[in-house]
């Protein structure tokens, strides 16, 4: 169970047409996921985190995190819950 609410789960057109295709891209993803459903904010500074531990804690923020896949740093995806915890999206940040 997550910490915060996360809404409805939205995917992009980009991810979601990787994933389709690309199996340990989609293992990625899920694995992104469970990380950010239990605040672990993946690759973002010190400042960012703190910031999104505030937000779980006021639920009065959005929350974004970041993750890098080690061994292909060109799947790097971005997960955002909205402010008001209505939707959570998983996206290239190349879709924002």
């Amino acid at each position: 169970m997550a910490a915060f609410a996360t809404g409805k789960f939205y995917v992009t057109a980009g991810v979601g047409g990787k994933m389709m295709y690309d199996e340990p891209f989609r293992h990625f993803c899920e694995e992104s996921y469970q990380r950010y459903l239990r605040c672990d904010w993946g690759d973002l500074c010190a400042e960012d985190k703190a910031q999104n531990d505030s937000a779980v804690a006021n639920g009065d923020d959005r929350i974004l995190a970041s993750y890098v896949h080690p061994e292909h740093p060109d799947w790097k995806l971005w997960i955002i819950t909205e402010w008001d915890r209505s939707a959570t999206t998983l996206l290239f940040p190349s879709e924002y």
